[in-house]
């Protein structure tokens, strides 16, 4: 899919609240409080399978320490797709749409399975101690002469539509072009940042560069870790690429920890 087709793309889904397997969901705005940030409310919206079935994710409260920011590489009803599939307990509570929408699929106190098998410090244990966001985003990108295409194979953009990719200097876990991620997602992502961090008291704090973009160096120091943390710390080269050097992380930091 085209970069610039993906607003009606978003705009499909949240019109016929159903999935790209066909599942039909209930949509609820809600408006949450953070209490005494000046960052405001946050405005989420519930995203509830009509049929009930709850069977991805595990209704079991976990204390939280740490929050792991992912990103798709997909499109949005293939991503909710995925993440609600039944008994497949592979899923994160939220999603932030390209339209800056944040969908919560099950309540954040609970978990399922989201930094996958063989992570450092272990899959269940440490995914059951974070609450996991994905941002719907392609990813990597491959240049096929003046197109960059997806890991589907199909044209993203070219290389004349600089808003929607980024041109890394060096290559990161074997890419160097990479979508970006829009105005209205980062805006999302603070906010939902500072309202789950103020919920669950989870330290307002990122890693250094370069750790930020490489795996924990053993189990424990992964087990350790608080904050705001990728999938990439968990998972090597070769698995996972989200989320490196291509994206905006100023932007983000400084709207966190304002």
């Amino acid at each position: 899919m085209k970069a610039i087709n993906i607003a009606d793309f978003e705009q499909d889904f949240a019109n016929t609240k159903t999935d790209s397997e066909g599942k039909l969901f209930n949509f609820n705005p809600i408006t949450l409080d953070i209490p005494g940030d000046p960052a405001g409310p946050l405005q989420v919206t519930e995203c509830k399978r009509v049929d009930g079935d709850t069977s991805f994710y595990y209704q079991e409260a976990k204390p939280k320490q740490r929050i792991v920011v992912h990103f798709t590489e997909g499109y949005l009803k293939g991503d909710i797709a995925s993440l609600t599939k039944t008994d497949h307990q592979v899923s994160v509570p939220f999603v932030v749409a390209r339209d800056g929408t944040i969908y919560n699929l099950w309540g954040s106190a609970n978990w399922s399975n989201h930094l996958g098998k063989g992570a450092v410090g272990g899959n269940q244990l440490l995914s059951g101690t974070s609450i996991g966001i994905e941002l719907s985003n392609v990813g990597p990108l491959t240049l096929s002469g003046s197109n960059l295409l997806t890991g589907y194979g199909d044209t993203y953009c070219t290389t004349a539509d600089t808003d929607f990719y980024v041109h890394l200097p060096q290559q990161y876990r074997g890419f160097s072009y990479y979508a970006t991620f829009t105005s209205a997602q980062y805006t999302s992502l603070i906010t939902l940042l500072r309202f789950l961090t103020n919920k669950y008291n989870i330290p307002r704090t990122f890693l250094p560069e370069p750790q930020r973009y490489n795996l924990f160096a053993s189990d424990a120091e992964a087990q350790a870790s608080t904050g705001i943390v990728t999938h990439v710390n968990f998972r090597p080269s070769g698995e996972k690429v989200d989320i490196g050097p291509a994206f905006d992380w100023d932007t983000l930091i400084n709207g966190v920890t304002a």
